[in-house]
Protein backbone atom coordinates (compact mmCIF):
# COMPACT_ATOMS: atom_id res chain seq x y z
CA UNK A 1 0.00 0.00 0.00
CA UNK A 2 1.87 3.17 -1.33
CA UNK A 3 2.63 5.61 1.63
CA UNK A 4 0.70 9.37 2.39
CA UNK A 5 4.27 11.12 1.22
CA UNK A 6 4.28 9.19 -2.30
CA UNK A 7 0.36 10.01 -2.59
CA UNK A 8 1.42 13.60 -2.30
CA UNK A 9 -0.63 14.29 0.87
CA UNK A 10 2.87 14.94 2.83
CA UNK A 11 5.82 16.24 1.89
CA UNK A 12 8.54 14.20 0.81
CA UNK A 13 10.99 15.29 2.95
CA UNK A 14 11.00 16.87 6.36
CA UNK A 15 13.63 19.22 7.64
CA UNK A 16 15.73 22.12 6.60
CA UNK A 17 15.99 22.93 3.10
CA UNK A 18 19.02 21.71 1.06
CA UNK A 19 20.61 21.66 -2.31
CA UNK A 20 22.68 19.66 -4.46
CA UNK A 21 26.10 20.78 -5.64
CA UNK A 22 27.98 19.98 -8.81
CA UNK A 23 29.80 16.67 -7.24
CA UNK A 24 26.20 15.38 -5.54
CA UNK A 25 26.71 16.02 -2.25
CA UNK A 26 23.52 17.95 -0.09
CA UNK A 27 24.45 21.45 0.90
CA UNK A 28 22.27 21.93 3.53
CA UNK A 29 21.26 25.46 5.03
CA UNK A 30 20.20 25.90 8.07
CA UNK A 31 16.91 27.99 8.55
CA UNK A 32 18.06 31.11 10.36
CA UNK A 33 20.82 31.61 7.23
CA UNK A 34 17.73 31.75 4.90
CA UNK A 35 15.40 34.29 7.17
CA UNK A 36 18.57 36.43 7.76
CA UNK A 37 19.02 35.96 4.00
CA UNK A 38 15.21 36.64 3.20
CA UNK A 39 15.02 39.81 5.25
CA UNK A 40 18.71 40.88 4.34
CA UNK A 41 17.46 41.55 0.62
CA UNK A 42 14.66 43.10 1.59
CA UNK A 43 16.31 45.99 3.71
CA UNK A 44 18.64 46.50 0.57
CA UNK A 45 15.27 47.07 -1.25
CA UNK A 46 13.61 49.18 1.48
CA UNK A 47 16.97 51.32 1.89
CA UNK A 48 17.40 51.91 -1.98
CA UNK A 49 14.22 53.14 -2.21
CA UNK A 50 14.38 55.57 0.71
CA UNK A 51 17.79 56.76 -0.91
CA UNK A 52 16.10 56.97 -4.10
CA UNK A 53 13.49 59.17 -1.82
CA UNK A 54 15.85 61.21 -0.51
CA UNK A 55 17.55 61.93 -3.35
CA UNK A 56 14.76 63.31 -5.49
CA UNK A 57 13.82 65.16 -1.93
CA UNK A 58 16.91 67.23 -2.12
CA UNK A 59 17.09 67.34 -5.70
CA UNK A 60 13.38 69.01 -5.63
CA UNK A 61 13.55 70.57 -2.38
CA UNK A 62 12.28 74.09 -3.21
CA UNK A 63 9.12 72.49 -4.73
CA UNK A 64 8.66 69.82 -2.30
CA UNK A 65 9.21 72.00 0.63
CA UNK A 66 6.69 74.45 -0.97
CA UNK A 67 4.01 71.47 -1.86
CA UNK A 68 3.96 70.38 2.53
CA UNK A 69 4.13 74.19 3.71
CA UNK A 70 1.07 74.64 1.45
CA UNK A 71 -0.90 71.91 2.64
CA UNK A 72 0.24 72.76 6.22
CA UNK A 73 -1.47 76.28 5.64
CA UNK A 74 -4.50 74.62 3.75
CA UNK A 75 -4.79 72.65 7.00
CA UNK A 76 -5.34 75.81 9.39
CA UNK A 77 -7.11 77.78 6.73
CA UNK A 78 -9.65 75.25 5.72
CA UNK A 79 -12.13 75.79 8.46
CA UNK A 80 -12.51 79.53 7.77
CA UNK A 81 -12.78 78.78 3.95
CA UNK A 82 -15.38 76.33 4.67
CA UNK A 83 -17.05 78.83 7.05
CA UNK A 84 -16.93 81.82 4.26
CA UNK A 85 -18.56 79.29 2.26
CA UNK A 86 -21.47 78.39 4.04
CA UNK A 87 -22.19 81.24 6.34
CA UNK A 88 -21.71 84.01 3.89
CA UNK A 89 -22.36 82.29 0.47
CA UNK A 90 -18.76 83.12 -1.18
CA UNK A 91 -17.71 81.18 -4.34
CA UNK A 92 -15.18 78.90 -3.40
CA UNK A 93 -12.46 81.20 -5.30
CA UNK A 94 -13.43 84.20 -3.43
CA UNK A 95 -13.45 82.38 -0.20
CA UNK A 96 -9.96 80.79 -0.72
CA UNK A 97 -8.87 84.25 -1.58
CA UNK A 98 -10.22 85.65 1.17
CA UNK A 99 -8.89 83.25 3.97
CA UNK A 100 -5.33 83.69 2.16
CA UNK A 101 -5.81 87.11 2.59
CA UNK A 102 -6.64 87.44 6.59
CA UNK A 103 -4.09 85.06 7.12
CA UNK A 104 -1.44 87.07 5.36
CA UNK A 105 -2.77 90.40 7.20
CA UNK A 106 -2.58 89.03 10.31
CA UNK A 107 1.26 87.71 9.76
CA UNK A 108 2.52 90.82 8.07
CA UNK A 109 0.83 92.50 11.27
CA UNK A 110 2.83 90.66 13.22
CA UNK A 111 5.73 91.15 11.16
CA UNK A 112 4.87 95.18 11.46
CA UNK A 113 4.57 95.57 14.95
CA UNK A 114 7.82 93.22 15.69
CA UNK A 115 9.80 95.30 13.18
CA UNK A 116 8.63 98.88 14.53
CA UNK A 117 9.74 97.67 17.66
CA UNK A 118 13.60 96.64 16.54
CA UNK A 119 13.94 100.16 15.13
CA UNK A 120 13.15 101.62 17.96
CA UNK A 121 15.06 100.06 20.19
CA UNK A 122 18.06 98.35 18.20
CA UNK A 123 20.00 102.21 18.57
CA UNK A 124 19.97 101.73 22.10
CA UNK A 125 20.73 98.19 22.26
CA UNK A 126 23.55 97.89 19.93
CA UNK A 127 25.23 101.14 22.20
CA UNK A 128 24.50 98.82 25.27
CA UNK A 129 26.15 96.15 23.50
CA UNK A 130 29.49 98.17 22.66
CA UNK A 131 29.41 99.19 26.33
CA UNK A 132 28.91 95.60 27.45
CA UNK A 133 32.22 94.80 25.26
CA UNK A 134 34.01 97.76 26.48
CA UNK A 135 33.20 96.51 30.15
CA UNK A 136 34.69 92.82 29.33
CA UNK A 137 37.61 93.81 27.82
CA UNK A 138 38.31 95.80 31.17
CA UNK A 139 38.05 92.54 33.30
CA UNK A 140 40.01 90.51 31.24
CA UNK A 141 42.65 93.12 31.64
CA UNK A 142 41.66 94.10 35.49
CA UNK A 143 39.97 90.85 36.40
CA UNK A 144 41.51 87.66 37.81
CA UNK A 145 42.48 86.41 34.47
CA UNK A 146 45.03 89.45 34.38
CA UNK A 147 45.54 89.49 31.00
CA UNK A 148 47.55 92.44 29.42
CA UNK A 149 45.96 95.31 27.50
CA UNK A 150 48.70 94.63 24.90
CA UNK A 151 47.78 90.70 24.21
CA UNK A 152 44.03 91.93 24.02
CA UNK A 153 45.14 94.46 21.37
CA UNK A 154 46.71 92.19 19.10
CA UNK A 155 43.78 89.66 19.23
CA UNK A 156 41.51 92.01 18.02
CA UNK A 157 44.25 92.83 15.20
CA UNK A 158 44.62 89.38 14.22
CA UNK A 159 40.82 89.17 14.45
CA UNK A 160 40.57 92.12 11.92
CA UNK A 161 43.70 90.41 9.57
CA UNK A 162 41.19 87.56 9.62
CA UNK A 163 38.09 88.42 8.53
CA UNK A 164 39.97 91.06 6.15
CA UNK A 165 41.73 87.87 4.41
CA UNK A 166 38.19 86.05 3.87
CA UNK A 167 36.57 89.02 2.75
CA UNK A 168 36.41 86.91 -0.34
CA UNK A 169 34.36 84.22 1.29
CA UNK A 170 32.15 86.49 3.05
CA UNK A 171 31.36 88.04 -0.67
CA UNK A 172 30.42 84.26 -1.91
CA UNK A 173 28.85 83.74 1.33
CA UNK A 174 26.25 87.04 0.22
CA UNK A 175 25.88 85.74 -3.08
CA UNK A 176 24.61 82.86 -1.62
CA UNK A 177 21.96 84.11 0.34
CA UNK A 178 21.08 86.13 -2.69
CA UNK A 179 20.47 82.65 -4.35
CA UNK A 180 18.67 81.55 -1.01
CA UNK A 181 16.59 84.58 -0.88
CA UNK A 182 15.67 84.03 -4.63
CA UNK A 183 14.60 80.17 -4.19
CA UNK A 184 12.78 81.39 -1.23
CA UNK A 185 10.18 83.61 -3.15
CA UNK A 186 9.91 81.06 -5.86
CA UNK A 187 8.90 78.62 -3.46
CA UNK A 188 6.75 81.09 -1.51
CA UNK A 189 4.95 81.56 -5.14
CA UNK A 190 4.32 78.23 -5.54
CA UNK A 191 3.12 77.51 -2.10
CA UNK A 192 1.00 80.30 -2.60
CA UNK A 193 -0.09 78.55 -6.06
CA UNK A 194 -0.57 75.79 -4.64
CA UNK A 195 -2.59 76.63 -1.48
CA UNK A 196 -4.59 78.71 -3.52
CA UNK A 197 -6.42 75.65 -5.45
CA UNK A 198 -6.01 73.32 -2.32
CA UNK A 199 -8.90 75.78 -0.28
CA UNK A 200 -11.21 75.63 -3.67
CA UNK A 201 -11.16 72.25 -4.71
CA UNK A 202 -9.08 70.40 -2.68
CA UNK A 203 -11.40 67.64 -2.01
CA UNK A 204 -11.39 66.73 -5.96
CA UNK A 205 -7.46 66.87 -5.97
CA UNK A 206 -7.43 64.19 -4.01
CA UNK A 207 -10.22 61.89 -4.98
CA UNK A 208 -8.17 62.13 -8.09
CA UNK A 209 -5.42 60.87 -6.51
CA UNK A 210 -7.05 58.23 -5.07
CA UNK A 211 -8.62 57.18 -8.42
CA UNK A 212 -5.43 56.91 -9.70
CA UNK A 213 -4.81 53.77 -7.34
CA UNK A 214 -6.77 50.10 -8.26
CA UNK A 215 -9.91 49.80 -6.93
CA UNK A 216 -9.35 47.47 -4.48
CA UNK A 217 -6.92 49.75 -2.89
CA UNK A 218 -9.19 53.30 -3.48
CA UNK A 219 -11.04 52.79 -0.17
CA UNK A 220 -8.11 51.92 2.37
CA UNK A 221 -6.16 54.94 1.28
CA UNK A 222 -9.08 57.06 1.17
CA UNK A 223 -9.44 56.30 5.03
CA UNK A 224 -5.73 56.68 5.63
CA UNK A 225 -5.51 60.07 3.41
CA UNK A 226 -8.39 61.37 5.67
CA UNK A 227 -6.77 60.00 9.48
CA UNK A 228 -3.68 61.47 8.40
CA UNK A 229 -5.12 64.77 7.39
CA UNK A 230 -7.18 65.25 11.19
CA UNK A 231 -3.59 64.45 12.43
CA UNK A 232 -1.92 66.98 10.53
CA UNK A 233 -4.47 69.51 11.60
CA UNK A 234 -4.33 68.39 15.30
CA UNK A 235 -0.85 68.82 15.21
CA UNK A 236 -1.05 72.43 12.97
CA UNK A 237 -3.50 73.57 15.82
CA UNK A 238 -1.74 72.31 18.29
CA UNK A 239 1.63 74.05 17.31
CA UNK A 240 0.30 77.22 16.82
CA UNK A 241 -1.27 77.33 20.15
CA UNK A 242 1.95 76.01 21.92
CA UNK A 243 4.21 78.61 20.37
CA UNK A 244 1.50 81.08 21.40
CA UNK A 245 2.06 80.20 24.92
CA UNK A 246 5.69 80.59 24.88
CA UNK A 247 5.94 83.74 23.01
CA UNK A 248 3.42 85.27 25.60
CA UNK A 249 5.03 83.26 28.72
CA UNK A 250 9.26 84.40 27.52
CA UNK A 251 8.04 87.88 26.21
CA UNK A 252 6.23 88.89 29.51
CA UNK A 253 8.73 87.71 31.53
CA UNK A 254 11.51 90.17 29.35
CA UNK A 255 9.25 93.10 29.59
CA UNK A 256 8.67 92.56 33.11
CA UNK A 257 12.00 92.47 33.38
CA UNK A 258 12.65 95.68 31.54
CA UNK A 259 14.64 93.83 28.79
CA UNK A 260 14.42 96.15 25.63
CA UNK A 261 12.93 94.25 22.65
CA UNK A 262 10.69 91.62 24.71
CA UNK A 263 7.57 92.12 21.45
CA UNK A 264 10.43 91.38 18.78
CA UNK A 265 11.40 89.10 21.19
CA UNK A 266 7.77 87.09 21.56
CA UNK A 267 7.75 87.18 17.57
CA UNK A 268 11.20 85.06 17.49
CA UNK A 269 10.03 82.43 19.93
CA UNK A 270 6.73 82.20 18.57
CA UNK A 271 7.95 81.61 15.11
CA UNK A 272 11.15 79.33 16.66
CA UNK A 273 8.52 76.97 18.35
CA UNK A 274 7.48 75.19 14.91
CA UNK A 275 11.04 73.94 15.18
CA UNK A 276 11.12 71.29 18.00
CA UNK A 277 13.88 71.38 20.38
CA UNK A 278 15.65 73.16 18.23
CA UNK A 279 13.82 76.37 17.71
CA UNK A 280 13.06 76.66 21.67
CA UNK A 281 17.10 76.31 22.02
CA UNK A 282 18.12 79.10 19.54
CA UNK A 283 15.32 81.46 20.56
CA UNK A 284 15.72 81.42 24.48
CA UNK A 285 19.65 81.82 24.49
CA UNK A 286 18.47 84.57 22.46
CA UNK A 287 16.62 86.32 24.46
CA UNK A 288 18.99 85.51 27.89
CA UNK A 289 21.95 87.00 25.52
CA UNK A 290 19.95 90.06 25.24
CA UNK A 291 18.80 90.39 28.78
CA UNK A 292 22.66 90.15 29.50
CA UNK A 293 24.00 92.54 27.10
CA UNK A 294 21.28 95.16 28.71
CA UNK A 295 20.50 94.17 32.26
CA UNK A 296 23.60 92.27 33.26
CA UNK A 297 24.66 88.58 35.09
CA UNK A 298 21.83 88.75 37.33
CA UNK A 299 18.71 89.79 35.04
CA UNK A 300 20.65 87.42 32.68
CA UNK A 301 19.88 84.63 34.42
CA UNK A 302 16.74 85.26 35.96
CA UNK A 303 15.61 85.32 32.26
CA UNK A 304 17.25 81.87 31.70
CA UNK A 305 14.80 80.90 34.37
CA UNK A 306 12.07 82.09 32.50
CA UNK A 307 12.83 80.47 29.69
CA UNK A 308 13.48 77.00 31.53
CA UNK A 309 10.24 77.51 33.10
CA UNK A 310 7.59 78.44 30.15
CA UNK A 311 9.76 75.34 27.75
CA UNK A 312 9.15 72.90 30.71
CA UNK A 313 5.47 73.53 31.25
CA UNK A 314 5.17 73.34 27.91
CA UNK A 315 6.95 70.13 26.74
CA UNK A 316 5.59 68.65 30.14
CA UNK A 317 1.76 69.72 30.36
CA UNK A 318 1.01 71.73 27.43
CA UNK A 319 1.44 69.72 24.67
CA UNK A 320 0.82 66.15 26.18
CA UNK A 321 -2.37 67.49 27.20
CA UNK A 322 -3.30 69.22 23.67
CA UNK A 323 -2.00 66.61 21.36
CA UNK A 324 -3.29 63.50 23.03
CA UNK A 325 -3.83 60.52 20.98
CA UNK A 326 -3.31 62.39 17.34
CA UNK A 327 0.30 62.55 17.30
CA UNK A 328 1.94 60.26 19.27
CA UNK A 329 5.36 60.23 18.96
CA UNK A 330 7.82 59.32 21.53
CA UNK A 331 10.81 62.68 22.09
CA UNK A 332 13.25 60.27 20.96
CA UNK A 333 11.13 59.81 17.68
CA UNK A 334 10.69 63.58 17.36
CA UNK A 335 14.43 64.14 18.11
CA UNK A 336 15.68 62.03 15.48
CA UNK A 337 13.33 62.77 12.71
CA UNK A 338 14.41 66.59 13.35
CA UNK A 339 17.87 65.82 13.13
CA UNK A 340 17.80 63.17 10.29
CA UNK A 341 15.23 66.51 8.69
CA UNK A 342 18.49 68.97 9.47
CA UNK A 343 20.81 66.77 7.90
CA UNK A 344 18.79 65.92 4.39
CA UNK A 345 17.06 69.76 4.23
CA UNK A 346 18.54 72.17 6.62
CA UNK A 347 15.98 74.67 8.59
CA UNK A 348 13.49 73.48 6.07
CA UNK A 349 13.92 70.06 7.18
CA UNK A 350 13.85 70.29 10.27
CA UNK A 351 10.46 72.36 10.13
CA UNK A 352 8.81 69.49 8.12
CA UNK A 353 10.29 66.85 10.15
CA UNK A 354 7.57 66.34 12.93
CA UNK A 355 4.40 66.75 10.83
CA UNK A 356 5.35 64.63 8.36
CA UNK A 357 6.57 62.01 10.18
CA UNK A 358 3.45 62.27 12.55
CA UNK A 359 0.96 61.51 9.47
CA UNK A 360 3.06 58.71 8.33
CA UNK A 361 2.80 57.30 11.36
CA UNK A 362 -1.24 57.38 11.53
CA UNK A 363 -1.09 55.84 8.14
CA UNK A 364 1.43 52.63 8.47
CA UNK A 365 -0.50 52.30 11.81
CA UNK A 366 -4.43 52.25 9.76
CA UNK A 367 -2.97 50.24 7.41
CA UNK A 368 -1.83 47.36 9.74
CA UNK A 369 -5.39 47.57 11.62
CA UNK A 370 -4.54 49.95 14.26
CA UNK A 371 -7.30 53.10 13.85
CA UNK A 372 -6.35 56.26 16.11
CA UNK A 373 -9.53 57.83 14.78
CA UNK A 374 -12.22 55.14 14.87
CA UNK A 375 -14.95 57.60 15.12
CA UNK A 376 -14.49 58.71 11.65
CA UNK A 377 -15.69 55.65 10.21
CA UNK A 378 -19.22 57.24 11.39
CA UNK A 379 -19.14 60.90 11.61
CA UNK A 380 -20.76 62.23 8.05
CA UNK A 381 -18.96 65.99 8.89
CA UNK A 382 -15.42 64.71 8.50
CA UNK A 383 -12.85 66.20 6.03
CA UNK A 384 -13.37 63.83 2.65
CA UNK A 385 -16.80 63.68 2.27
CA UNK A 386 -19.16 61.49 4.50
CA UNK A 387 -18.27 57.72 4.75
CA UNK A 388 -19.44 55.37 1.58
CA UNK A 389 -19.43 58.21 -0.71
CA UNK A 390 -15.81 57.64 -2.29
CA UNK A 391 -16.84 55.38 -5.20
CA UNK A 392 -19.69 57.50 -6.16
CA UNK A 393 -17.48 60.53 -6.47
CA UNK A 394 -15.35 58.96 -8.12
CA UNK A 395 -18.02 57.58 -10.48
CA UNK A 396 -19.13 61.27 -10.74
CA UNK A 397 -15.80 62.60 -11.50
CA UNK A 398 -15.69 60.01 -15.04
CA UNK A 399 -19.06 60.67 -15.57
CA UNK A 400 -18.47 63.94 -17.34
CA UNK A 401 -16.19 62.20 -19.25
CA UNK A 402 -18.17 59.48 -20.41
CA UNK A 403 -21.10 61.30 -20.98
CA UNK A 404 -18.95 63.77 -23.84
CA UNK A 405 -17.89 60.44 -25.54
CA UNK A 406 -21.79 58.99 -25.95
CA UNK A 407 -22.75 62.17 -26.81
CA UNK A 408 -19.88 62.27 -29.51
CA UNK A 409 -20.85 58.43 -30.78
CA UNK A 410 -24.53 59.57 -30.69
CA UNK A 411 -24.04 61.93 -33.26
CA UNK A 412 -21.57 59.99 -35.06
CA UNK A 413 -24.14 57.26 -35.59
CA UNK A 414 -27.05 59.37 -35.75
CA UNK A 415 -28.49 57.91 -32.77
CA UNK A 416 -29.35 59.55 -29.76
CA UNK A 417 -27.73 59.56 -26.69
CA UNK A 418 -29.26 57.33 -23.53
CA UNK A 419 -30.73 59.53 -20.75
CA UNK A 420 -29.19 59.18 -17.70
CA UNK A 421 -31.72 57.70 -15.88
CA UNK A 422 -32.22 55.09 -18.29
CA UNK A 423 -27.94 54.63 -18.37
CA UNK A 424 -27.70 54.69 -15.02
CA UNK A 425 -26.32 51.31 -13.06
CA UNK A 426 -27.16 50.84 -9.19
CA UNK A 427 -24.09 52.41 -7.77
CA UNK A 428 -22.56 50.34 -4.78
CA UNK A 429 -19.74 50.01 -2.48
CA UNK A 430 -16.63 47.45 -3.60
CA UNK A 431 -15.79 44.90 -1.68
Amino acid sequence: MPDASSQGLLPARMGPASDVDDGGSVLTVPFAFRAAAAWAWRLVVIAAAMVIIGYLFVTFKMVVGAFVIAILIAVLLHPVATWLRRALRFPPALASITAILLAGGFAGGLLVMAGRSIALGFASLADRAVDGFNEMLVWLSDGPLEIEPEQIDAWLDEAIVTIEDNASVLASGVLQATSSVTQVLAGALIALFCLFFFLKEGRTIWQWFVRLAPRRARDPINEAGIRGWLTLSSYARTQILVAFVDAVGIGAGAAILGVPLALPLGVLVFLGAFIPIVGAVLTGAVAVLVAFVDQGLVIALIMLGVVLLVQQAESNLLQPWLMGNAVSLHPVAVLLAVAAGTGVAGVLGALLAVPVTAVINTVVLYFHGHDKHPHLATDWHRPGGPPGILFRAIEDSFGGVTAAASASGARGTGAEPESPAASEEPKGTDA
